[in-house]
């Protein structure tokens, strides 16, 4: 396999989150159990073959890499792909692909749907993304992915199996559902967009950002450019019921043993070991 841009891997349960994440330089992520993606601003050889993605919002270290992947697809004779974004961009964004397709002389073939807070999408029987609004210099949304399950009503529990099947055949729904939020993904925001959301504390997994961490920088200023800063985080400590919270998106103005350092001594117990640098 071609190795063309850094990926880190987690596994958790039957979830791998896979990705990268640098504040001005490049995110993406993908969840291959899924079959799903979060944000283009890079594109991995490796992720060619997830066809649906949801970008957050319209930053290049965000979206830049859309052209490259939809024809990398066509290339490779790939059935074209779905992609989600933010509903104001989709006409910038093909006539973006459509000048590429000029200079490139190859078809750009994909399917370019626009979302806004509050919409729903149905990637199967059994899962669901809902997206909300984040805060950031430009419009911005967060994804939930939920698990959609049927459960036998309680009005109808205790009754033999016979009875259930008659009244389902006599068009009585003796099943309602349930929903497990599986993942959410902030994207770039603030603080209030994080907790908009309560879905995102729920999650099993959370992928959010964390760009400053550094006690001497202002958290008022970050919060206006639409970022966190780790005392964010750690205000908010109580609040995170996730398995497993993935922080990222740090600030190129720290190196990595920096990072690493700053967030330990400030959470030594990296939230019940619960948090994942991703470095």
């Amino acid at each position: 396999m071609i190795n063309n841009l850094p990926v880190k891997t987690l596994l958790h349960k039957c979830y791998t989150i896979e990705g990268y994440s640098r504040a001005a330089v490049q995110t993406y992520w993908r969840i291959p159990e899924l079959k799903l993606g979060f944000d283009l601003g890079g594109q991995p050889w490796s992720f060619m073959g997830t066809e649906t993605w949801f970008i957050s919002h319209a930053h290049l270290d965000h979206i830049a890499s859309l052209p490259v992947y939809v024809a990398r697809r066509r290339m490779m004779k790939m059935e074209p792909p779905t992609i989600y974004l933010p509903e104001h961009a989709v006409e910038d964004a093909l006539r973006i692909l459509k000048l590429f397709q000029r200079l490139d002389r190859g078809r750009m073939p994909c399917q370019l749907i626009g979302i806004k807070p509050g919409d729903e999408i149905e990637l199967s029987r059994e899962h669901v993304v809902t997206i909300s609004a984040t805060c950031h210099t430009v419009p911005s949304l967060g994804f939930v992915v939920w698990e959609r399950r049927r459960k036998l009503k309680p009005e109808f529990q205790g009754l033999p199996g016979e009875k259930i099947r008659d009244l389902r055949l006599s068009g009585t729904d003796v099943t309602a559902e349930t929903r497990i939020p599986l993942v959410g993904y902030l994207g770039d925001s603030s603080p209030a967009g994080l907790d908009a959301c309560p879905a995102f504390y729920e999650a099993q997994i959370l992928i959010m950002e964390l760009t400053f961490v550094a006690p001497g920088h202002r958290r008022e200023r970050i919060h206006k450019f639409g970022h966190m800063h780790l005392d964010d985080l750690l205000e908010r400590r109580n609040r995170f019921q996730n398995e497993v919270v993935i922080a990222s998106h740090f600030s190129t103005r720290y190196h990595s043993k920096q990072i690493q350092s700053c967030v330990t001594r400030a959470l030594p117990d990296m939230l019940e070991n619960r948090l994942h640098l991703w470095l």
